[in-house]
């Protein structure tokens, strides 16, 4: 759907991005991560041809992107640009018109966004009577009105609350199902990493991974497992015996636990059930894998050894 490929931008000398190069396949979503001022917001600019690059390309299903490949594209920008003195319905028919819709289609998906993000009654009113997590809404409905192949959000959960949060969630997940193409960028790796396919990670203007969020996670694990139980603490360690090195624990009531723990030699998993079967209640067992936050941390600190040693 989209290629990107050996991007460079410089501001006043400054470099924002250095040889970046990515692509994003058709119906997934694809997890643009790392930290503010990384270049994140740059390149998304870049595709959108706001901000045009010092050298390289952009390809869209195939072919270097042109302006009119924009009508296919729903970008959702970091700072929400909304007009305050306009109504909420004239604001959305507005923006889909941009966009290439009649007024009548136009009318016709707004009154099945607005009835969906439940805001009907907010439809005359003017932008800036809306609270930010409604105005957020808004902007993500206009965003998503002509029904583009490939949808850009910047930073999409600022300023949602956990429900609207889950609300924009699942309705990408429904997106993708459909055959939506989607990047999501921020610098919150936790609020997006659940629902990523893919994901590509900045640091300093440069891209420094890239790949499926499970196998980033899976090369990068440290081997530790935890289990949540119900019974004695004492009998629980007990059981573990030599095999195993309790990491972490966490009290969840008066008997019942959360243990973190590593293997020691050749103990599996299968083993470390197998000794807690009749000594405690377990409610759940699992492979503790790192955070994209984790795996960002230890990309960068690789690096910059390496770096350091030369």
């Amino acid at each position: 759907m989209l290629e990107v490929k050996n991007i460079n931008k410089s501001f006043y000398r400054n470099a924002a991005l250095t040889d970046v190069s990515l692509h994003v396949n058709k119906g997934e979503i694809l997890g643009l991560l790392g930290p503010n001022g990384a270049g994140k917001t740059t390149l998304i600019r870049i595709i959108n041809r706001i901000v045009q690059q010092d050298s390289g390309s952009v390809r869209f299903d195939g072919n270097l992107m042109t302006e009119k490949d924009l009508q296919h594209i729903g970008y959702l920008p970091e700072e929400r640009g909304l007009y305050k003195n306009m109504t909420v319905e004239a604001h959305a028919i507005f923006l889909a018109r941009l966009r290439g819709l009649s007024k009548k289609d136009a009318k016709i998906k707004i009154e099945y966004w607005f009835d969906r993000f439940g805001i009907n009654d907010w439809r005359k009113k003017r932008i800036e009577e809306l609270s930010k997590g409604m105005a957020q809404k808004v902007q993500f409905i206009c965003t998503v009105l002509h029904e583009p192949k490939l949808l850009i959000l910047d930073e999409p959960f600022s300023g949602f609350d956990p429900i609207n949060v889950e609300l924009i969630k699942q309705e990408l997940i429904e997106m993708k199902a459909t055959g939506k193409t989607i990047i999501l960028s921020s610098h919150n790796m936790k609020s997006v990493e659940e629902i990523c396919d893919r994901v590509v990670l900045i640091h300093q203007s440069k891209k420094v991974a890239e790949g499926k969020l499970s196998e980033l996670q899976e090369e990068r694990k440290l081997g530790l497992y935890a289990v949540r139980f119900r019974g004695s603490m004492i009998a629980f360690v007990n059981a573990l015996w030599t095999g195993f090195e309790v990491v972490d624990k966490q009290i969840l009531g008066d008997d019942r636990f959360e243990v973190s723990l590593k293997m020691r030699g050749e103990n599996s998993f299968d083993d470390l059930l197998n000794v807690l079967i009749g000594q405690v209640k377990m409610e759940a067992a699992w492979e503790v894998l790192p955070s994209m936050q984790d795996v960002f941390i230890e990309i960068v600190q690789t690096k910059k050894e390496i770096e350091d040693e030369k």
